[in-house]
């Protein structure tokens, strides 16, 4: 009796643990969606001729503090020059946390 209800509660422990971890994970924005607030942010300041982003979330480090980020890139073409610019944005919310200009 005594294996069998250890047995049992282990099985509900990694039950919860998974549907725990799945509800978490839905918390992340897909990165679709981060590139599509990315590409809005970054058109208020004018026209983008391109876009990507990394599927895989990386953690980035700013100020002491560790952000779970995705990175992705835009391009303007500027003065006949196509120009690069690499974000990072929050996972949870899309935020652009920071930018790195390619010129």
């Amino acid at each position: 009796m005594n294996r069998r209800n250890t047995l049992i509660t282990l099985l509900l422990s990694f039950v919860a643990g998974f549907l725990t971890k799945s509800v978490l994970d839905e918390r992340n924005l897909s990165p679709e969606k981060t590139l599509e607030i990315a590409k809005e942010t970054f058109n208020k300041s004018g026209p983008i001729s391109g876009s990507w982003i990394y599927m895989t979330p990386e953690t980035l480090e700013k100020n002491g503090l560790n952000y779970a980020v995705y990175r992705g890139g835009i391009t303007r073409h500027i003065d006949g020059k196509n120009v690069e610019a690499v974000f990072f944005a929050d996972v949870n919310t899309g935020a652009i946390i920071e930018v790195e200009n390619f010129n």
